[in-house]
């Protein structure tokens, strides 16, 4: 059955929780799933009004905003969940995991594929963002925070604004060391300051604001 295949799922995913009961009445992640399923089968009736006050009752409730037209795969677990925004034209694979803020977003006004495709196994990272028809592809991972506006391969990690590509995505169990994910713009950082070093030495200038000053 769904339902407990859902709440055993949360267990796997969120090591505080602590019992069925707890699971069952204190999670609006999951709520806004089961309210979704309902929504979603209306929506495939052609039932569309209905389908669209179900969709925003479970937004009233649940604080998490997920379009009828949704399509969804099995395990999909939003944590917390809180300004989570999906729109219509996304689809997302078995065994997501994605946390409060997350938004698949389209970047078209055009009646079509205007939502991101998420592949199976994928992470996304508190309030990041995903934009346009995209594919984020099987295990990825989407840093806290991030932009993507491009397609993510499978297995990579993705972080930064706009977000870019480190190999190794969400298998093997890390798929919550958001704290090891890559700091791309640290290591460009210290690439600067080597390079302003290298400057003083070959008697360039003699400060960073010279550097800044200096005219192109």
């Amino acid at each position: 059955m769904r339902i407990i295949e859902d709440i055993k799922n949360v267990f796997t995913k969120d090591p505080a929780a602590r019992s069925f009961l707890e699971v069952l009445t204190c999670y609006p992640g999951l709520h806004a799933v089961w309210l979704h399923r309902v929504s979603h089968r209306l929506w495939k009736l052609g039932i569309r009004l209905p389908a669209r006050l179900l969709s925003q009752a479970g937004r009233s409730l649940t604080g998490i905003e997920i379009h009828p037209g949704v399509t969804i795969g099995r395990r999909f677990f939003i944590d917390h969940g809180m300004g989570v925004v999906i729109g219509e034209t996304a689809e997302i694979g078995d065994d997501v995991l994605i946390y409060q803020g997350v938004v698949m977003g389209g970047t078209s006004l055009e009646k079509k594929k205007r939502h991101p495709t998420i592949g199976n196994g994928v992470v996304i990272g508190a309030g990041a963002i995903v934009l346009g028809a995209i594919l984020v592809g099987d295990h990825a991972r989407i840093g806290a925070g991030s932009v993507v506006m491009k397609d993510v391969p499978c297995d990579t990690t993705v972080f930064g604004v706009p977000a870019r590509p480190k190999h190794g995505g969400a298998a093997g169990g890390s798929e919550l060391d958001h704290d090891k994910v890559h700091d791309f713009y640290g290591e460009e950082l210290k690439l600067i300051w080597k390079e302003i070093a290298c400057l003083k030495k070959s008697g360039g200038p003699s400060n960073v604001n010279e550097i800044r000053q200096r005219p192109e």
